[in-house]
């Protein structure tokens, strides 16, 4: 028999740190808890069922921007602060790898309106003596613990709690993060009989029972799955290869083809025109770059593209790379 911890079926760990509580060190893995069922859909024209798709476009200079040339900012109104990936490193939460027990509650001062997201965790050591300590400890005392954790470049305040034999992080809003409750009309008096109160406690009553989840199922979707396994029997489908279509021209942009793309490479060569034909292509390595987080970073020079006489001649229009579609 398995130990309950022991995730499977391609589980993926998302962190990988140590639980701390005094002098105590409990290496873990934190696993996604729950999972989307939704059916992903994407955007297409209705006319011919060709795919939707949107560009990253800088609204300075124009183009098309690779996404591994995008950085974050903040905007107070009236200045703009440009926050770089190296400047998200260097923060000491981003370097954290431990989920520090701040104090045990009792675990009914927590109310559910400030859970979030929930993940296992699973003992990442040869023994998992001390991983059992804590949640039988938790167990036995029946108190939460408040830890801190960073998660996803971000600091987050995170109830731990025992589920299954499971321990489970589950992050909580920030205590402003939750709005209040303010309704004129709640503070009007209303009086409620004696009788319609007992017989909405009748109505309770019949409608008792023990919770299980497993009896619910999500309607929606069951139709919409049915919906499209219909369609795809009765044949109402686009071979998907034909949705892609070519890349419309972008208004004032210069189009260059191919065998342009090797004349400027040429006469680069010779010292006798721009060598920057690399911008041109950064519209085709779009879409890769978000299939690949770390994608070889094109080596471009500041100065404009000249438009010569070859490009005029240029096609409106150029087939574009299939592509992986974004779900």
């Amino acid at each position: 028999m398995r130990h309950p911890w022991v995730f499977t079926g391609g589980m993926r760990a998302v962190w990988k740190g140590a639980v701390t509580f005094g002098l105590v060190n409990v290496p873990v893995k934190l696993y996604s808890a729950t999972e989307d069922h939704d059916v992903s859909l994407h955007q297409v024209h209705a006319e011919d069922g060709g795919r939707i798709r949107y560009q990253r476009k800088c609204e300075v200079c124009g183009k098309v921007v690779a996404y591994q040339d995008i950085d974050k900012a903040y905007d107070d109104g009236e200045r703009t602060v440009v926050i770089t990936d190296a400047d998200l490193k260097a923060l000491p939460a981003e370097r954290s790898r431990e989920i520090e027990v701040v104090e045990f509650v009792p675990s009914e001062q927590i109310d559910p309106i400030m859970f979030d997201r929930s993940y296992y965790l699973e003992p990442d050591s040869a023994s998992s003596k001390a991983y059992v300590l804590l949640r039988e400890t938790l167990e036995s005392t029946d108190r939460t613990a408040i830890v801190r954790l960073a998660l996803r470049q971000k600091t987050r305040l995170a109830a731990l709690r025992v589920h299954e034999e499971v321990l489970v992080v589950q992050t909580l809003l920030w205590a402003d993060e939750v709005r209040e409750a303010a309704f004129p009309a709640l503070d009007e008096r209303v009086k409620i009989s004696d009788k319609e109160l007992a017989l909405s406690k009748q109505l309770v009553e019949s409608l008792v029972s023990d919770f299980d989840p497993t009896q619910y199922v999500d309607e929606y979707q069951r139709e919409l799955r049915t919906l499209i396994e219909a369609k795809l029997e009765q044949g109402d489908a686009l071979d998907t290869a034909a949705t892609f279509g070519e890349e419309p021209e972008e208004e004032g942009a210069e189009v260059i083809d191919l065998m342009e793309a090797l004349r400027r490479s040429i006469s680069a060569k010779r010292g006798g025109a721009d060598a920057s034909a690399d911008d041109e292509a950064d519209a085709d390595d779009e879409a890769d770059a978000e299939a690949d987080p770390a994608p070889k970073k094109r080596t471009a020079t500041k100065k404009a593209p000249t438009k010569t006489p070859a490009a005029k001649n240029a096609p409106s229009k150029k087939p574009a790379a299939k592509k992986k579609a974004a779900s």
